[in-house]
């Protein structure tokens, strides 16, 4: 308590008044649970705070610094603040409540300024001109009044600089020692020099200030010479932009193309990707800078080296990229576009207000802010890169399948970058199937097994050598100006002919903006992905959005070790875009980082490409930024089961553009469910009285199991869906619809 209160007192005579463009002083950050609160030095300064352990460090180390324009300020108890920013928060501490609210109110208008001055600057071209020109115009005002005060100030020292001179003249006529006389005279001359000082200050300024207003207009005329070339290039940029996107998409319908010739080898679609990247990446990635990763928390950094040349042709490892057993098959033409989506506009906050602190799936919300799918359908979209399992059941080592694995769960968030817009709740009941046998080899099915929470299962089978698995449950809620949407439960990932069985969980995801400003999704956290049959792990860090740091957005890193923990694979790349592997040939210690903590450097081979997202389809941005895939989901099929997504009336007609009447076919169905659930809720009541027991609801398809693995109790597919769909047998299905 005696080094807070010294804290205190340092934090009160550094601090000036809140309000201010500055304010200092101590705090306690929360660190860990071992050293649990330690005193550091904020500094609050346009916007951001930032902290440092000493006061000596601001001159070269900064550890940490947030944005207020986007932050939460919570306060917790007396003492006690919370700040929240695209995913990293400081737990913080004063020693007096008296200092706390001195810091709570600093923040609250360093916040309340910096919002200001983020819309001041995102304003539209004309606008923001014309206040730079009123900007420039009101400078050179200040510039005419300091000028006007000068000259007061010249005239006033001309004045008294004159009645000076008249004194001194007097003293000399009076009879003073010859000493004195000459002092006086030496005053008289230096009275003389400023005067004609002041004077050249003056013209000088007057000077400064005919030169700017002459500027001026050159300025204003450069400044909307440099804007419409920066119009000219976006416009040139989005163009471009179009044609890659026309040139990507003709390249991925090239192996389609060559395989219809017979001279022609027939290579997986996505192994002829990696394998061209990987030998562009060969050629180009030699002569690129040492890459620093950041260290997962508590687990020590690393820097990766590319080897030399001669030493990558020894340690190549092919056992990936033979190409075995997969033909391509004839496609089912599927369709390519959705309606457009109608400019409904809706205000958000009269809708947001009332649901703060409220759990998501229980607030009614109209189909505005849906897209046209249901959660089960985003589910089976984690499918959409299935080549990479494809392959990876295919490897005969268990590390490189690993770096595939990993490669798979990122790419499930790539279709998450633009897709702001919220699935539909599934009714308990519902399900959907993904039949892409004949195309892909794998069938996916999911049902909704639980309402409150809800909870979906989900069962993918493939001929190509693996079987997925996973119950994920959505804990989600709104704070006021973000959503947090955390998935619970494991993902099972078995390959038939190794045995190798992995788990992993997915990360949380984050949308900003949910009251002011364009949304927009990060993802951060970790991921542990766990081979149980031969103990190897993969670390996987999802680095938060940060607008300081210099890494790219939506970086991912991760370290594929062996079940001694040995590192023998660098993976790096963003969850949006692609993913590499980089094989680790020798590793050694290094220097200390900023942190005082020891780094690993890796030594690796060029990276080699594993997973590259496939480009938007053309008018994506109308139609909901679905991917390929996501808009063959909600086609309609014939012969589906009678709970399947794809018959949702209000799903449907939303999809049309008919929201209106998706709205009422919503409400209508959502009371339903209420009606269902409060008879099974009678039920219980009467059997429980008769003394009777009751079963209670069951799913159709799945089932509860313990997993011998995890030892969690999940819903596990227990079989008998195909049957009924290949006997056209759907007499067992709920009527939910």
């Amino acid at each position: 308590m005696s080094e807070q209160g010294k804290g205190s007192a340092s934090a009160s005579a550094a601090a000036p008044a809140p309000g201010s463009d500055t304010y200092k002083g101590w705090l306690f950050k929360w660190t860990n649970y071992l050293k649990g609160y330690q005193r550091r030095w904020f500094v609050l300064s346009n916007g951001l705070l930032s902290y440092y352990r000493t006061q000596a460090e601001m001159a070269h180390t900064c550890r940490g610094t947030i944005n207020l324009a986007t932050a939460h300020i919570d306060t917790e108890d007396a003492c006690n603040i919370v700040l929240s920013s695209g995913g990293r928060t400081y737990h913080l501490k004063a020693s007096t409540e008296v200092e706390r609210q001195r810091w709570v109110t600093a923040l609250e208008l360093a916040k309340a300024k910096a919002i200001r001055m983020m819309n001041d600057q995102s304003g539209d071209e004309e606008p923001t001109s014309q206040s730079d020109r009123s900007e420039i115009q009101g400078t050179l005002k200040i510039l005419v009044s300091k000028l006007d005060d000068l000259s007061t100030c010249n005239d006033l020292i001309a004045k008294h600089g004159a009645a000076l001179q008249r004194s001194l003249s007097e003293l000399e006529g009076l009879k003073v020692p010859v000493e004195g006389g000459e002092k006086i005279k030496a005053v008289n001359e230096r009275a003389t020099l400023f005067r004609i000082t002041s004077n050249a200050m003056i013209n000088a300024c007057r000077d400064f200030l005919d030169l700017a207003e002459t500027h001026s207009r050159r300025w204003q005329r450069a400044l909307q010479y440099e804007r419409e070339q920066r119009t000219h290039l976006e416009e040139t940029i989005e163009q471009l932009a179009k044609q890659h996107n026309s040139l990507e998409r003709a390249w991925r319908e090239a192996p389609t193309l060559v395989s219809s010739t017979p001279s022609a080898p027939t290579t997986n679609k996505g192994e002829t990707d990696c394998l061209c990247r990987s030998r562009k990446e060969e050629a180009s990635d030699e002569d690129e800078d040492t890459e620093y990763f950041d260290a997962m928390e508590d687990s020590p950094a690393f820097i990766t080296v590319t080897a030399s040349e001669n030493t990558q042709h020894r340690s190549m490892s092919p056992s990936c990229n033979d190409v075995s057993g997969k033909e391509l098959q004839p496609r089912r033409q599927r369709r390519t576009h959705i309606p457009d989506k109608p400019n409904y506009s809706l205000n958000l906050w009269s809708i947001m207000k009332n649901c703060i602190g409220k759990e998501l799936s229980k607030i009614p919300m109209p189909v505005n802010f849906n897209e046209p799918l249901s959660m089960l359908q985003r589910l089976s979209e984690d499918l959409e890169y299935h080549e990479l399992l494809d392959k990876a059941a295919r490897c005969d080592s268990s590390l490189e399948q690993m770096c595939l694995v990993a490669a798979f769960s990122v790419s499930s968030y790539s279709t998450t970058v633009h897709r702001t817009a919220k699935p539909f709740n599934p009714l308990l009941g519902e399900t959907y199937e993904l039949d892409r046998l004949e195309e892909f080899g794998y069938r996916s099915l999911c049902e909704q097994v639980s309402h409150h929470p809800p909870a979906a299962a989900h069962h993918v089978i493939s001929q190509r050598g693996w079987t997925l698995w996973q119950e994920i449950t959505i804990a989600s809620k709104f704070r006021g100006k973000y959503l947090s949407i955390m998935p619970l439960g494991a993902i099972h990932l078995h390959f038939h002919a190794s045995g190798n069985h992995y788990v992993w969980r997915k990360v949380t995801s984050t949308v900003h903006n949910i009251i002011v400003g364009k949304l927009w999704i990060d993802q951060s956290g970790d991921i542990e992905i766990v081979n149980h049959r031969t103990k190897e792990t993969c670390q996987l860090k999802f680095s938060p959005y940060s607008y300081f740091s210099r890494d790219v957005p939506r970086k991912v890193t991760g370290v594929v070790a062996d079940s001694g923990g040995q590192a023998h694979y660098i993976l790096s790349g963003t969850w949006d875009e692609k993913m590499e592997s980089s094989k680790i040939v020798q590793s050694s210690r290094g220097g200390s980082g900023s942190e005082g903590k020891q780094k690993t450097v890796y030594q690796t081979l060029s990276p080699k490409l594993l997973w590259k997202k496939y480009p938007l389809p053309e008018n994506a941005e109308n139609m909901y930024y679905f991917s390929a895939l996501a808009l063959t989901l909600n086609e309609p099929e014939e012969g589906i089961g009678l709970t399947d997504s794809r018959l949702r009336p209000d799903q449907r007609l939303m999809e049309d553009g008919r929201w209106d009447e998706a709205n009422s076919e919503k409400q209508r169905l959502e009371e339903k469910q209420r009606a269902v659930r409060r008879r099974r809720e009678a039920e219980a009541s009467d059997a429980l009285d008769e003394g009777r027991e009751y079963e209670g609801y069951q799913p159709l398809w799945f089932h509860q199991r313990r997993d011998s693995i995890t030892g969690e109790t999940n819903f596990v597919y227990k079989g008998g869906y195909w049957e009924s769909k290949d006997r056209q047998d759907w007499s067992m299905c709920p009527d939910i619809f």
